[in-house]
């Protein structure tokens, strides 16, 4: 079973995402929150269950689908990192997901 390991951008991301929808919804805002953690907690045992990111050239990263948004992570030995969660009408760019782990520590473990 992986690990699953929250970034501090993904947190905020979350954060930021879910802030704007209470602003006028807050139980859809809680909605989200739950269904978010929840299919992120799956990854603990099908770490390769996302699709691998159509916009990028690489393997590394992959994401699950949660409307309205992407979640997005990779896999490092039995880790699964969760670097961003973006509104899924928001076009990926590689700035966007370049040494998110690096810069930033890690702030929650589930």
């Amino acid at each position: 079973m992986a690990e699953i390991i929250w970034t501090v951008p993904a947190f905020n991301d979350l954060d930021q995402i879910t802030d704007y929808i209470a602003l006028d919804k807050v139980n859809a805002a809680i909605k989200l929150a739950d269904k978010i953690f929840d299919k992120v907690k799956r990854l603990a045992e099908f770490p390769e269950s996302g699709r691998l990111l159509p916009e990028l050239d690489n393997d590394k990263y992959r994401e699950i689908i949660v409307q309205p948004c992407r979640i997005l992570y990779y896999i490092e030995d039995d880790k699964v990192y969760v670097t961003h969660i973006m509104r899924s009408e928001r076009q990926l760019r590689r700035y966007m997901i370049e040494d998110i782990v690096h810069e930033n520590p890690l702030s929650y473990k589930t």
